[in-house]
Formats: C-alpha cells, structure tokens, sequence
C-alpha cells in the first residue's frame, strides 16, 4: 500500500490536530491482512489531542473492500489513549470497530500495548488485540516500531 496524510489544523494541547490520510493497495495476495481485510482504497479522518496527561487518536476510517470482483464500502472507529508511565515507557488502550459488509457483521475489540520511547523519533511496542465479537479474532499478539523522520520530507 502507498499512500499520504495530510495535517488540516494544528492543534496544541487539549485543541486536536485534525488530519487525513488515503491509502490505495498496488499489490496484494490472497489471504486478508486483518481480521477486517484488505482495503484496496482507504480514506481516515484523524484526531488527536493531549489532555490532563492522556493523549488520544479518534479515526474514522472508510474502506473500499472487494470480494469475488464486488466492491463494498467498510467502516470502521478506533479511539486509543495512551498514557506515559516511568522514562520511557507508555500504556496505550484502544477499542475499535469495522463493520464487515460481506458478513452483514461486525467486527470489535481491544487492543492494550506497553510502549518504550529511547528517543524522541523512535517507539518500539508490543501488545495484544482481543476480538469481542465472534466474528473478530480471538487473540493475537504483535510487536513493532515507528520511526518518525526527523526533518520535515517538504
């Protein structure tokens, strides 16, 4: 997948930054890459904001999903809130829907990670995702980083 975003309005403090962002798959396999499949296009609205120490993400997230050459709009929420901990260490919480138009379903759940910052432009983390709904996945584990470019690219 390739894609953009795009900063609207900046935000400071308990005033989000709202952003949007599209991505469009180029190439892809077979299997899904989430439980709620592969978008072939994706547009999200962003929000984020810090308040009284938390830091939170609300998107709305509208997916263009296909399935035996029938295309199918799919949406989807999440709302995650981090907080720090000790040093470098942070706590993020998210709970997230998509709704699943082959299915006439949806899917919902939880994801929680410990995050660890050694610098400004660099968090590793790793967590777990519980689906809530028979539909999502069960339980799945992930670990990862982002890298955040330290200089603006234009």
């Amino acid at each position: 997948m390739l894609g953009g975003q795009a900063v609207l309005s900046k935000g400071e403090g308990a005033t989000p930054t709202f952003a949007v962002s599209y991505l469009h798959q180029f190439y892809g396999g077979t299997a899904p890459d989430l439980d709620f499949g592969s978008p072939n296009n994706s547009f999200l609205l962003l929000a984020s904001a810090e308040v009284k120490g938390f830091h939170y993400d609300a998107n709305a997230i509208f997916n263009e999903v296909t399935e035996r050459n029938v295309r199918r709009l799919q949406f989807g929420q999440t709302l995650s809130i981090s907080h720090p901990l000790k040093g470098p260490f942070s706590l993020t919480g998210e709970i997230w829907h998509f709704s699943q138009p082959f299915l006439r379903g949806h899917a919902v759940g939880t994801l929680w990670s410990i995050g660890y910052a050694p610098r400004r432009t660099l968090v590793f983390d790793a967590g777990f995702d519980r689906g809530l709904t028979g539909t999502s996945t069960r339980w799945e584990v992930f670990a990862g980083f982002t890298y955040l470019l330290p200089h603006r690219l234009f």
